[in-house]
């Protein structure tokens, strides 16, 4: 597991809670029909198609960058606002919200990202939330994973630790994804051509670039990006 994701892990401090997180997360299959379903490693798996994080280890990134988020308004909740949370909720729902999400997509031969046979039939909420059933989680961490995508899902958050799930995943997906979709303007703006694949760190590049350089700084950025492929 990448140190920065298993520090995030070992943040719980409830031991038998910690344990089935990682087993989720290090073995995020499912059976169905007496057919066992394994996606995609971790590390090759986006977190989205098109929308955000839709690029290799950006699964990975999607549960770093959101239970760091999830963290931090647990410490404006208690600090500011004098709640109580239960942080090994927020910690355990943050980082398997997505985690089946390896089983619903395939690479095509040019390195794109499909759909898979599974995720054709079954979507990543209901794979997950079926699959923390069957593993004996809390009904508290069921809850706040069934609700991280707030009104647009099956149930709003209904707890503390469920609004917080919901609110560092949506903070992060649109961070990432807005980021993206201005890396490929710019791209289309200054070079007049169409960016491809972009990672979060080549797309936050592209807009500092433009920030610090002007379109002179983007196509500097897009040679440097080019050379390292």
């Amino acid at each position: 597991m990448r140190k920065e994701l298993k520090n995030l892990v070992d943040k719980i401090k409830d031991q038998r809670l910690r344990k089935k997180v990682v087993d989720v997360i290090e073995n995020p299959t499912i059976k169905i029909e007496k057919i066992k379903y394994k996606g995609l490693s971790l590390e090759a798996t986006p977190a989205g198609k098109t929308r955000h994080h839709a690029y290799s280890e950006g699964l990975i990134q999607h549960m770093i960058a959101s239970s760091t988020i999830a963290l931090s308004l647990c410490d404006i909740v208690e600090k500011v606002y004098h709640g109580r949370v239960n942080r090994d909720i927020v910690l355990a729902s943050t980082l398997v919200h997505d985690s089946m999400k390896p089983l619903t997509y395939a690479v095509e031969e040019n390195g794109s990202f499909e759909v898979s046979p599974l995720g054709e039939k079954m979507d990543h909420l209901t794979l997950i939330v079926s699959e923390l059933i069957r593993r004996d989680f809390s009904l508290d961490v069921i809850h706040a994973v069934t609700a991280h995508h707030g009104r647009a899902g099956p149930i709003s958050p209904r707890t503390i630790e469920a609004l917080i799930c919901f609110l560092a995943d949506s903070t992060d997906a649109t961070l990432n994804g807005e980021t993206l979709n201005a890396a490929r303007f710019l791209m289309r703006d200054c070079l007049r051509e169409e960016a491809g694949q972009l990672t979060a760190e080549q797309a936050f590049a592209i807009v500092y670039a433009k920030q610090t350089k002007g379109c002179e700084g983007v196509k500097e950025e897009f040679k440097r990006i080019r050379n390292k492929e």
